[in-house]
């Protein structure tokens, strides 16, 4: 399968918004809008598309300070989970982060993905809230010090 990775284009975001919704927030009841917050314009995005230029998963990189990055939003579309979209992902994020300066990232996983993060480098720092009342999180963190 041929998987590329880039930041989506203008006309490209309302198929990684619609993504972000159907993974993130659709299966909670969630309103079309509450996958987006104020920060978007000021953070990078990164989507993965297939041979047909479908957005077929995606990851949002903030700044919250000089050193300090946190991955957000990450989702791959059911189809495509365990085929490595993720992992090119998160791959693009954290070479985003190093470039922006980042000394260590955090991320909030969900219960289901911890695993996925682990196998990414991350490590548990602790629990943290409950999405929905339903959803577990886990604070996870990862030094970006001495990594090429």
């Amino acid at each position: 399968m041929s998987i590329v990775i880039r930041s989506p284009q203008p006309e490209e975001m309302e198929a990684y918004f619609n993504l972000r919704w159907r993974v993130l927030r659709k299966p909670w009841g969630q309103p079309p809008g509450s996958e987006r917050d104020e920060q978007e314009q000021s953070c990078f995005q990164l989507a993965a598309f297939n041979h047909d230029n479908e957005v077929i998963a995606c990851g949002r990189l903030q700044m919250n300070s000089p050193v300090d990055a946190q991955i957000r939003f990450m989702a791959v579309d059911q189809l495509f989970q365990g085929k490595g979209a993720g992992k090119l992902i998160m791959t693009g994020l954290e070479a985003k982060a190093r470039e922006s300066g980042a000394e260590k990232i955090i991320l909030q996983a969900r219960e289901n993905a911890v695993p996925f993060y682990l196998s990414c480098g991350f490590q548990i720092v602790e629990p943290t809230f409950l999405l929905f009342g339903e959803i577990q999180h886990f604070l996870m963190g990862k030094s970006l010090n001495n990594m090429n």
